[in-house]
């Protein structure tokens, strides 16, 4: 196996350490991006901020757009360049590839938020970051030979199509593009989080707890939630069978909560790097029956649709990034700062503001509103004072990455 040189013998690093491994510029994008784009988007919904002229699509699509393909990206970007060094003892991405890469993500982001109507352009680079994306993790698995995990290859495929769907929708060439490429990317968003969760939240759990626990995972439980999800994202997107995919919804959560059960165990609750994934994981879970009383008892969808993004996604990709950048700049996983614990309380709160509370009390909903995206805007901005500094700064032990 080669080794990489980082710096000569005895050096000493260089104070500057953003490009060294994957998940130190795009988990710091990713909270940058989401703490200005909600306090720009609560701003334009409960303050009346004007919304950048000559918008391309609907507020509410160019919203869902920015958070599924900018920040949910962003943070899968992140996680997937520096897991695939660890899977392969490979070096992925770094130095000046890295900040190139990084570069296009944001790019595309200032093109869709400042100059919207270059359409096109925007496209380009998004659809372009996520096909050097794919080729930057399937090198060194293909080399390798690690074809197992192609499977997460291909559900990055997937998203780019998804996204491709949507500036085909947004320039006019697919009729039902911008809906398809928003709900195909956030459930391929969603998939990607369970199946990533099955690998690591049992491994985290045995290990984190403090004392002697196995957690069960049934193969009747893995398989079957990939088919229901699969039939579940064909049926709501591209079919009209509402009453299909109510019943498919029930069943996704009567999967995964056999999956939480078989998860639980009382020590989790006093770990909040355990916590926050253990609810993130629940958070999402409890958008399926949301969709099933979306199309029996006419609550809104959106409730469904923010459980899974705000809930779901929301919860473990910032559990996933905090935990992730202790691991990774030298500092244990068993100790973190105690502030984090703050952060998770800020994103569930935001949750239950968002998904809950309008449930119970519709005719407050725009006071929900504005509490959850204020959560959501206090939790990231808490997050990059705790964590800013670890991903720009060299790893505390001396060691690369």
């Amino acid at each position: 196996m080669s080794v990489i040189q980082i710096s000569a013998p005895g050096a000493r690093p260089h104070p500057f350490a953003l490009f060294r491994l994957g998940f130190r510029p795009f988990f710091l994008l990713a909270a940058l991006f989401s703490l200005l784009s909600i306090l720009a988007w609560v701003g334009t919904q409960v303050y009346g901020w004007p919304l950048p002229p000559r918008l391309p699509v609907a507020p509410m699509a160019w919203h869902g757009h920015e958070m599924v393909f900018g920040y949910a990206m962003a943070v899968v970007a992140g996680f997937l360049l520096t897991a695939v060094r660890n899977w392969t003892n490979l070096p992925t991405l770094r130095g000046a590839p890295l900040a190139g890469l990084a570069a296009i993500w944001l790019a595309a982001r200032l093109v869709m938020g400042f100059s919207p109507q270059a359409l096109v352009l925007a496209a380009l680079l998004d659809l372009g970051f996520g096909l050097a994306l794919i080729m930057a993790i399937a090198h060194p698995l293909a080399r390798t030979g690690q074809w197992r995990q192609f499977g997460i290859v291909a559900k990055i495929a997937l998203l780019v199509t998804a996204n491709a769907a949507f500036y085909a929708g947004a320039l006019g060439w697919l009729e039902a593009g911008v809906p398809w490429g928003l709900y195909s990317g956030l459930y391929l968003v969603l998939s990607l989080i369970f199946v990533m969760a099955r690998r690591v939240v049992p491994f985290f759990i045995e290990r984190g707890v403090g004392y002697a626990v196995t957690v069960r995972n049934r193969t009747w439980v893995d398989r079957s939630s990939l088919v229901l999800m699969l039939a579940f994202w064909l049926a709501d997107v591209f079919m009209a069978a509402p009453v299909l995919v109510a019943c498919l919804a029930l069943a996704l959560f009567g999967v995964h909560t056999v999956r939480l059960v078989d998860w639980a165990t009382p020590g989790i609750w006093r770990k909040p790097l355990l916590w926050v994934l253990y609810l993130g994981y629940g958070a999402a879970v409890m958008g399926f029956p949301l969709k099933a009383a979306a199309v029996w008892l006419g609550v809104s969808p959106y409730l469904a649709v923010h459980a899974f993004a705000a809930g779901g996604i929301g919860l473990m990709t910032v559990g996933m990034m905090a935990r992730v950048t202790l691991g990774h700049t030298g500092r244990g996983v068993q100790t973190p700062p105690r502030a984090v614990a703050a952060v998770f309380a800020l994103m569930v709160a935001a949750f239950l503001a968002r998904v809950v509370a309008p449930l119970f009390w519709p005719a407050s909903y725009a006071k929900w509103l504005a509490l959850a995206q204020a959560c959501w805007v206090l939790a990231f901005a808490l997050f990059l004072v705790i964590y800013a500094p670890m991903l720009v700064r060299p790893r505390i032990d001396g060691q690369p990455g």
